[in-house]
């Protein structure tokens, strides 16, 4: 039944029900990923190849190729120098040690012999960072994860449901019901068998690559490559997965251009194969707490730079391969690592700065103890979908074809030619990226789910500056946490006020809602304060003993209001 609260209509969201997805490709014989596996060499061999070609290109249009070099090997033994990681290989120090005295000697050559001498080199570091990029497909742990992670979560969470031991084999629910899929499922599997398919989700945790890798799986789409932090490789749990389900790794520390330019041409070369793919654009965990608004272009720009390739590859007569981004949003009560990340957003300050390995997930203890604690308690996730999108950002039908904001169909192709003919114009494919971006991260905050826990963050917060608004956001968030104290009834009124116009935001489809929203308004607020931040020692809201709100931690508090920034509902109170 729809209530009323106030002027504003309830909206009737139904309950979430799990469902079953049948595989998209039944044969792990024509999968993408199974087919580039057995590949593997021949792929490096292109993906290096390709690469040598590009950065001699723009070598020869930056510094020269001895000062690219010499920048390479500067940054790269800084690195070793300083900034050591467990998962780095062995032979780090020695091998770039060598590459400073080989760049000696290739300084001592002249003419064509240095040139010549130079490129070699210059290939011998693009091979190498390939082999350190290059991910493996192993279709038996794929099978043997999907079938164990299946029955392992199903018993537990029956068993956690019943509280009796001797449920643990007779249970019925599944992660599904822990893990909602939501949104453009369907149309999605559609695109899988058309083209290939990019999926690019926010990213809040290091969590998110086995959530998504789950999500995929659990949709029946064949098996995707994405890229994940090396520092990840350092957790033996997370490692199992990731090295056998098609990761590839992603040094974030190496920022010269040799290495950027060849993690952008493997995922060039694997989309261009054909791979289902999945990175996230924002480059790294949004350590605010707020949804990605800015996303990095690099990896995006490979996808568009593929699909022109492939318009170029198409005989007359053939259908050209079909590139289709999907944007997704992972919906979390709470970040397990939200202290750390809040921190290290508040302490920034435009230098540069290392990026640190170790934090809340950084053994297969922590993590396994956070994901069986998740299982037991209340505390949900969703994931949600979006509709497919062409590389200009236009939403795609389930046939794979192009349609403006207008709904009048296009031919992609067009956006790629020039007098009648497909040309290369980095300049013109540099924007697309960018309009692409920008459509990506408008879809994100159209189906961005709200939670309870969003919301009870968002108004404490808000009511705590609004309280102080003459201060800037450190000197509010050096308030004493015993002055931050605030009466439920008055608390209870801004969530409803905060509530209802949430439901008209969701009405007008800019935003969506969890179906707890629409609960009784103390039960909603009840939900919110239990879920949000529930595993953190100090929790950044809670009632107090007289049943008023307050917090623990304040800099925790602001991570969790960030999630609703960027719909301006902090104009609500009256800034």
């Amino acid at each position: 039944m729809v209530e009323t609260a106030d002027t504003v209509e309830i909206p009737n969201i139904p309950p979430y029900k799990a469902r079953e997805y049948d595989q998209v490709l039944e044969s792990p014989r024509v999968w993408p990923i199974v087919k580039l596996n057995a590949n593997r060499e021949e792929f490096m061999k292109t993906v290096a190849e390709e690469t040598l070609k590009v950065v001699k290109e723009q070598a020869r249009s930056r510094k020269g190729l001895m000062e690219e070099l010499e920048s390479v090997v500067y940054m790269e033994r800084s690195r070793v120098k300083n900034n050591r990681w467990k998962a780095d290989p062995d032979d780090e120090e020695e091998y770039w040690g060598k590459m400073k005295g080989k760049l000696l000697e290739v300084s001592k050559q002249e003419g064509q012999a240095k040139q010549d001498a130079a490129e070699a080199l210059l290939k011998d570091i693009i091979e190498r960072y390939v082999g350190e990029i290059m991910g493996s497909f192993n279709y038996r742990a794929y099978r043997f994860i999907r079938r164990s992670a299946t029955f392992f979560f199903a018993r537990l969470l029956n068993s956690a449901r019943i509280k009796k031991f001797g449920a643990l084999f007779r249970g019925v629910l599944t992660l599904q019901d822990k893990i909602n899929l939501v949104g453009e499922t369907e149309h999605i599997r559609q695109l899988a068998k058309k083209g290939t398919v990019v999926l690019v989700p926010t990213h809040f945790s290091n969590l998110d690559s086995v959530l998504v890798g789950w999500a995929i799986m659990a949709v029946g789409l064949p098996p995707f490559i994405y890229g994940a932090g090396l520092n990840l490789f350092t957790i033996n749990l997370l490692s199992y997965f990731m090295k056998n389900l098609g990761a590839y790794k992603v040094d974030r520390r190496k920022k010269n251009l040799v290495y950027l330019e060849t993690l952008k041409m493997y995922s060039n070369q694997a989309i261009q194969s054909g791979c289902h793919s999945l990175f996230f654009p924002g480059g790294t965990r949004s350590r605010s707490g707020q949804i990605e608004n800015r996303l990095k272009l690099g990896l995006l720009s490979t996808a568009i730079t593929a699909q022109r390739q492939a318009f170029n590859e198409a005989k007359p007569g053939e259908e050209p391969k079909k590139i289709f981004v999907v944007p997704v949003v992972i919906n979390y009560h709470f970040t397990l690592e939200a202290p750390s990340l809040i921190k290290e957003h508040l302490r920034r300050s435009g230098q540069e700065r290392y990026y640190i390995e170790n934090d809340e997930y950084s053994s297969s203890y922590k993590l396994g103890t956070f994901m069986l604690r998740f299982i037991r308690k209340g505390s949900d996730i969703s994931v949600s979908f979006g509709k497919g999108m062409d590389l200009l950002g236009n939403f795609v039908d389930e046939e794979g074809n192009s349609f403006d904001r207008t709904g009048r169909e296009i031919d992609l192709r067009d956006y790629f030619t020039s007098g009648g003919s497909l040309t290369i114009d980095r300049q013109r494919e540099g924007e697309y990226t960018r309009m692409l971006s920008e459509r990506i991260v408008e879809e994100y905050y159209k189906i961005n789910r709200v939670f309870a826990s969003h919301v009870v963050a968002f108004v404490a917060f808000r009511m705590l500056w609004r309280q102080h608004r003459d201060l800037d956001l450190f000197e509010v968030l050096r308030t004493s946490n015993d002055e931050v104290v605030f009466p439920y009834s008055d608390f209870r009124t801004e969530v409803d006020r905060i509530r209802n116009e949430i439901f008209l935001r969701h009405e007008a489809q800019e935003l969506d809602l969890a179906p707890h929203m629409t609960w009784e308004l103390d039960q909603l607020i009840d939900h919110g304060l239990d879920n949000v931040g529930m595993y953190h020692t100090a929790r950044p809201l809670l009632k107090n003993k007289q049943g008023n709100i307050t917090t623990k931690d304040l800099n925790t508090l602001y991570y969790y209001h960030n999630r609703l920034m960027g719909y301006g509902f902090e104009k609500l109170f009256g800034f």
